[in-house]
């Protein structure tokens, strides 16, 4: 038996004008309709009234305290605030108190996600600094792909609440309401695609290269000079269809091998330019909290995104390669950041 409604508004409205009537809760029950240990519950509630809230003394924190609370904040940024206090043996502070202290002498702040980076990994980055260091990178095309939801990246749907107002309602779906996976790449003022990939195809060694030729060679490729092709460098990912034998061996037959086509170090996406681009396109097709409802009306905004991109913001991010370049250097192949 499924469980019944609470009183409405209406009706304990109602409920209080019976009582200053002088019924008697069963009548009241009858006349509503309602079962008659709902109404005696409401009035025995109503009868209590509230209980007076017993103010508890607050717990002075010292100076010397709060600098040890700075100092394991410090230490554990991703701790909650109760472990934090714990760590410097500071109790009976209530949680309010502690998240106000702790917001006086930090901001939160979203954890950077980064690739894990060892010893060989930060070598090879900078050996691949060193390479192409005297590179012209108005030669380069720097190519990838991205998968945009209709829901949006997760923490991107907040919103400003005034007073009496409620929060506006979001779909909320399994997988993001599912996506569209596309190709693109910038050279240096220039954006080619995007291209979208086909719904349902996973991008194996094959299916990448059949992609490829269906779209960057025949729509792009084929309409440029031959001093072009002579000088263009392509660059790619190290993903597995990307880094395979069979695909190489074809960029090769497409006349794309040896100079031509780039070495990329491993986990290393800080190092390409198009990744920028990503976070304006994101931006901007996920603008005020928008979802979509298919996902071609997905793709049309990624689109009209891509148009409103002009030369000026490629050319930025191609021309941020030679500092790129030399902070990998400074930081010893460290992470550098986008």
């Amino acid at each position: 038996m499924g469980q019944k409604k609470d009183l409405t508004g209406s009706e304990k409205s109602k409920i209080v004008r019976y009582l200053a009537e002088g019924c008697s809760s069963l009548k009241i029950a009858k006349l509503l309709k309602r079962d008659h240990r709902t109404i005696k519950r409401f009035i025995q509630n109503s009868q209590q009234g509230r209980k007076k809230r017993v103010e508890k003394p607050r717990r002075k924190i010292t100076a010397h305290e709060l600098r040890k609370v700075k100092r394991a904040a410090a230490k554990m940024p991703l701790a909650t605030s109760l472990a934090i206090f714990q760590s410097c043996n500071i109790t009976g502070v209530p949680k309010s108190t502690r998240c106000a202290i702790l917001r006086d002498m930090a901001k939160v702040r979203k954890a950077e996600r980064r690739p894990p980076l060892n010893k060989t990994h930060k070598l090879k980055r900078q050996d691949w600094a060193k390479k192409y260091l005297k590179t012209d990178f108005s030669k380069v095309l720097w190519t990838d792909e991205m998968r945009v939801r209709m829901d949006g990246p997760d923490g991107w749907a907040r919103c400003w609440i005034g007073k009496g107002q409620r929060a506006p309602v979001r779909l909320r779906r399994q997988q993001g309401g599912g996506g569209v996976l596309f190709w693109a790449g910038i050279i240096k003022d220039e954006l080619v695609g995007p291209f979208r990939v086909e719904d349902g195809v996973k991008l194996n060694s094959q299916s990448y290269c059949q992609f490829l030729e269906d779209t960057f060679f025949k729509r792009w490729y084929r309409k440029k000079s031959a001093s072009f092709k002579k000088n263009m460098i392509f660059m790619q990912g190290n993903a597995p269809s990307h880094a395979s034998k069979y695909s190489t061996a074809w960029l090769a037959r497409k006349g794309i091998k040896e100079e031509k086509l780039m070495t990329w170090p491993p986990c290393s996406p800080d190092l390409n330019p198009i990744e920028n681009l990503w976070s304006i396109i994101k931006c901007e097709i996920y603008k005020e909290g928008k979802q979509y409802t298919s996902l071609n009306s997905v793709w049309e905004a990624v689109v009209a995104a891509a148009r409103n991109v002009d030369g000026e913001q490629i050319k930025t991010l191609t021309e941020s390669m030679d500092g790129r370049l030399l902070s990998v250097l400074a930081k010893k192949g460290g992470y550098i950041g986008r």
